[in-house]
């Protein structure tokens, strides 16, 4: 079935649910608050930031606090490393599912 050097070669970092809900949101959208990310990702406040600084010190993402009517607002966006992270890890992806759709074909 997979070829083992793909599936010991996937980032797991962003194999993760959470983390790859969170690069994949960004993808989507250009930068998200913490707020629209919890709500998206239907998690905590502990679990996102706990995610959220693991990518943040890969240099997955880039994230900015500030205020915003006197409230903090953090938002995050994607970085270019993190972008060519979820594409290589999408096309092992789609690389072990299409030799997983190849077995299931020839049984």
């Amino acid at each position: 079935m997979a070829d083992s050097t793909t599936t010991e070669t996937l980032d797991r970092l962003i194999h993760e649910r959470i983390r790859l809900g969170i690069v994949s949101a960004l993808a989507a959208e250009e930068r998200m608050s913490f707020a629209d990310l919890k709500q998206v990702l239907r998690t905590s406040d502990g679990n996102l930031s706990v995610h959220a600084r693991k990518l943040e010190e890969a240099g997955y993402i880039k994230v900015s606090k500030g205020f915003e009517d006197r409230k903090p607002k953090t938002e995050y966006r994607l970085t270019t490393k993190g972008r060519r992270a979820l594409e290589t890890y999408l096309a092992q992806m789609e690389a072990i599912l299409s030799e997983a759709r190849d077995a299931l074909e020839r049984t």
